[in-house]
């Protein structure tokens, strides 16, 4: 299938490995040009060229922190007019809720929700004068299901989900798309996170933590980045136009509700 956006700019945020690198790889296969953000130059750099040698696309680099003011002016300044917005933070560390500061909480607001929010208000507009634009949001499957050690991460991601809620409908008349990607376990490192602290908080092994995880996941597997960043491009094509607003949680069949 032909996603349209081929010759279309992306700005990917934390894209040089995990989710994020998946969506920036399945857009550049589709054609379109990438700015790619991250913290590590070194792998962000690695990243660029391989994408480039796949693809043949123009890809620019930012190393910079996303999630502060100078890293988001850096990633504008290179990029301030995309077509297409992929909004990607490292989640919050877990644990209980109990010992988690206010700085814990300023901090995880900063980075999955407020962030996010600072980069669509300063390229929304843009999208809407020229009537297409399309805004994707990593989120998390715990906006559907809360994760109990992941209360950082349940609270600030689902601050942008309703925030999310009500900017989509205003600009969908703009043909501009704005919705939610919720991840469930995908084999990337933040994954290898999570399951240190179930190991930890169960006292059993990491492999016995993933062992026990995976089997909860009807798929019968861990997810990956490939599979990831086709649905993010599928969201970003011009066949998705009438798609926003929307939660849409790739998790291999984990969530048991019907809504």
């Amino acid at each position: 299938m032909d996603m349209g956006i081929a010759g279309r700019t992306a700005l990917v945020c934390a894209a040089s490995k995990g989710l994020g690198r998946g969506c920036a790889e399945a857009l550049a296969a589709e054609g379109v040009n990438l700015v790619i953000v991250a913290r590590t130059a070194e792998t962000l750099e690695a990243t660029a060229a391989a994408i480039r040698a796949q693809s043949g696309v123009e890809v620019k680099t930012v190393a910079c922190d996303i999630t502060t003011p100078e890293g988001r002016a850096a990633a504008l300044a290179a990029c301030p007019q995309p077509d297409i917005l992929v909004n990607n933070a490292g989640g919050p560390p877990p644990g209980d809720f109990r010992n988690f500061t206010h700085d814990d909480w300023i901090r995880a607001l900063e980075a999955n929700m407020l962030t996010p929010i600072e980069l669509i208000r300063s390229t929304i507009d843009h999208m809407s004068a020229q009537g297409f634009g399309r805004i994707v949001n990593i989120t998390s499957s715990a906006v559907k299901a809360p994760i109990d050690v992941l209360g950082l991460s349940n609270g600030a991601r689902s601050g942008l989900t309703g925030f999310v809620a009500g900017l989509a409908r205003k600009v969908a008349r703009d043909g501009v798309t704005v919705n939610n990607l919720l991840p469930g376990l995908f084999d990337t490192d933040r994954i290898a996170v999570t399951f240190d602290a179930q190991a930890k908080a169960q006292h059993i092994s990491v492999e016995e933590a993933r062992k026990l995880r995976t089997a909860t996941i009807p798929a019968g597997r861990l997810g990956n980045r490939d599979e990831f960043g086709r649905a993010c491009a599928f969201l970003c094509s011009v066949h998705a136009g009438y798609i926003t607003g929307q939660n849409w949680l790739i998790d291999g069949g984990t969530y048991p509700g019907t809504f």
